[in-house]
């Protein structure tokens, strides 16, 4: 995409051309008064560099910061490409329509646009059914504008630094506050586009997200989420994104779980609004961040353009105890360190001091003696090492070090590494700025804190491992498919035998049951299946909480006993089932979430599923390593792998079904609100379903 610097009619760009690369803009409510947002529109436009034509609106003054006014966007002479209206609320819908009727591109407006429009209705309702119906872009309202550093364009009436550099990073914020943070960031860290999205009336951020993505400049992408209000199109963007190869780090806030109206399952009930983003930006490849420093530090490190090889990490520090820390956060973060080869502990071990661990992660300081001839030898050596795909030199940066002769002249040495090179400070306040810009200026990302630190490598490196990307499993036959969706259609409550039948006409194995509603059919049902058998009560979903279940039954005359009592409380119909031999319990589910649709969600099994709460979910549908993903990420992983003795789990049988529940969301998630299979149990055999629940949506 090329973006003119020279003046170019609005008619002639897309809206968002208009907005963000505008060469003509009229600043409606533009005043010579000191201070008002009005007066800042301007002095940012002016002194931001901007080359483009500035006509400023008021009819009260007839100049403002030396350019003539006109009284209103009435008067005119040519379309220009961006409006912003920094006018009150009571006066957006005039603006609206006039700007419109001048044939203008795109509109940025500050204030919150709350309150009623002329004929009634909402006023942001009515603003947006103005711009959408001329089909031009806005930015906001309730949002602090934009910066297009790169074009010098600065649509923002709020101060901002009086210069700024361009760089690789695009911004996108549904904070203001934050918008305006980064640029007054003291890092380095420069951008090409930052953006305060607002409201989002018209234009979202999916939209900025594909055009910051498709800017030649952009090497990284930062979203500060409270919503995705339209999920497909950000699918979209964020998956051209990783056709590219550009990532996108994304804080996003609003985790504490929401009721839902529709958990009438277990999966529904542990779903939850975080789980399902979680999802989403798995599935789509977002680095998940979960504060501002791990933004930063994220977002610096992928702005370097370096890029991880597929490994582990390898670390140099100047301290034992900082050592330890790293380790400890390393493992509560799930950051790989790299297992470095007998060769490289040897060189290690021929240039540490005596009584040092030649290991990863290095402690290299000893008495001093020589240090920063250890430092360089040890960062090259773990360079070097075929499991390291990224080096962090960890040390404070504290403003006693002499930086010519010290860590400076070490990382100077060294960055013409194979591997990206991070210096990893572990108190943000310690760090001296002028050491900290230096190693910037070399392109060397300084990250600032233990935790953010690491976050930022742990996403560099995720980066390099390869994505699980196989097929997904072939469903069944259209026409199975087809009666499963007719029969969803009706609405009406669907059996516990149904949904066995529908979770194994799927593939998913189930164990071998039969219904009956009188004492003739569940002594022939107990009879074929052959004893032991279990017996369970078809009228109610959540079983044990009725006692309506009864296991082990052995003979006839336990059947007898067992059916009398379930029916005489709970009702005649029951499931008579196969008694599945010994395994890890483990529940697999469907939910629909509001936004992002159908969810395959995996976790602990059994009667405790809620309480424990130990789920992962994904977009479907997918193949069996998307389905190993979810399950290694469970806690009860190392159980199901064979810990304390036990014999290991058949994990591949337990992807298999994973992969065809998926398959069950992809076909027929439009039709269920919700579906539980639990338990499964997962034996060193195999893996099989017991109990099924659908809800029809």
């Amino acid at each position: 995409m090329t973006h003119p610097s020279s003046p170019t009619p609005a008619l002639d760009r897309t809206p968002l051309e208009a907005l963000l690369w505008a060469d003509s803009v009229a600043v409606v409510g533009a005043s010579p008064k000191h201070p008002s947002v009005g007066n800042r529109v301007m002095t940012e436009l002016l002194g931001g560099g901007f080359r483009g034509r500035v006509i400023p609106v008021n009819p009260s003054h007839a100049e403002v910061e030396g350019l003539a006014t006109i009284p209103s966007l009435a008067d005119l002479d040519t379309p220009v490409d961006l409006a912003i209206v920094a006018v009150a609320d009571h006066r957006l819908e005039e603006q609206f329509i006039l700007a419109i009727a001048t044939g203008v591109g795109a509109i940025t407006v500050f204030s919150p646009a709350q309150g009623e429009a002329t004929d009634g209705t909402p006023l942001r309702k009515r603003l947006a059914q103005l711009a959408e119906e001329a089909g031009i872009a806005v930015c906001g309202p309730n949002g602090m504008g934009f910066v297009n550093v790169e074009h010098s364009l600065r649509a923002t009436g709020f101060y901002q630094p009086a210069t700024l550099e361009p760089g690789g990073i695009a911004f996108l914020s549904h904070s203001g506050s934050l918008f305006s943070a980064m640029l007054h960031n003291q890092r380095r860290m420069r951008f090409n586009l930052v953006i305060s999205t607002g409201q989002e009336i018209v234009t979202t951020m999916d939209a900025y997200l594909e055009h910051a993505v498709s800017l030649p400049s952009t090497r990284v992408v930062g979203l500060f989420l409270e919503t995705v209000r339209r999920p497909a199109e950000m699918a979209r963007a964020l998956d051209v994104a990783a056709a590219i190869d550009v990532p996108v780090v994304a804080l996003k806030v609003g985790r504490t779980d929401h009721a839902r109206a529709a958990a009438a399952t277990h999966s529904g009930a542990l779903a939850g609004e975080d789980a399902a983003y979680d999802a989403f930006f798995r599935a789509h490849r977002v680095h998940r961040v979960d504060s501002m420093d791990e933004m930063a530090d994220t977002l610096e490190i992928f702005a370097a353009g370096r890029r991880a090889r597929p490994g582990g990490l390898g670390a140099v520090h100047d301290s034992g105890g900082e050592r330890t820390l790293l380790i400890d956060t390393a493992h509560q973060l799930g950051v790989p360190l790299a297992v470095i080869s007998e060769q490289s502990k040897r060189q290690l071990a021929a240039v540490l001091e005596p009584g040092l661990e030649p290991e990863n992660p290095v402690d290299a300081w000893g008495t001093g003696h020589g240090s920063e001839g250890i430092f360089e030898e040890s960062i090259r050596t773990l360079a070097a090492d075929p499991a390291v795909g990224a080096v962090a030199f960890c040390v404070d940066l504290t403003s006693e070090e002499h930086p010519a002769e010290g860590y400076l002249g070490v990382v100077d040495r060294i960055v013409d590494l194979d591997v990206p090179l991070a210096v990893l400070t572990n108190l943000r306040s310690g760090i001296d700025p002028a050491q900290a810009d230096h190693l910037r200026s070399r392109g060397v990302p300084v990250l600032e804190g233990t935790r953010p630190g690491l976050v930022a490598l742990g996403h560099l490196l995720d980066r390099a491992r390869p994505r699980a990307n196989s097929l997904p499993p072939a469903g069944p036959d259209a026409a199975v498919v087809d009666r499963w969706r007719r029969r969803l259609e009706t609405g009406e409550p669907v059996t516990e035998a149904e949904a066995l039948s529908l979770v194994a006409d799927f593939g998913i194995p189930v164990i071998r049951f039969a219904a009956a509603d009188n004492l003739t059919g569940v002594v022939k049902a107990a009879e074929a299946i052959g004893y032991p058998v279990a017996l369970k009560t078809a009228h109610a979903d959540h079983k044990t909480d009725v006692a309506g279940v009864r296991l082990d039954l052995s003979d006839l005359a336990a059947v007898e006993a067992a059916y009398g009592d379930l029916s005489g409380r709970l009702g005649p119909e029951v499931i008579v089932q196969a008694m599945a031999t010994g395994g890890v319990e483990i529940a697999l589910g469907l939910v629909r979430d509001d936004q992002f649709g159908p969810l395959v969600m995996v976790a602990a099994g059994g009667t405790l599923v809620e309480l424990l709460a130990d789920r992962s979910l994904a977009v479907p549908p997918f193949g069996t390593d998307v389905a190993g993903e979810l399950i290694e990420r469970l806690s009860v992983a190392p159980v199901l792998a064979g810990a304390r003795g036990r014999p290991p789990a058949d994990l591949i049988a337990l992807a298999s079904a994973v992969a065809r529940l998926s398959v069950v969301a992809a076909d027929l998630g439009d039709l269920i609100a919700g579906l539980d299979i639990n338990p499964v149990i997962v034996s060193e055999i195999g893996a099989v379903a017991v109990d099924a629940l659908v809800v029809p949506a």
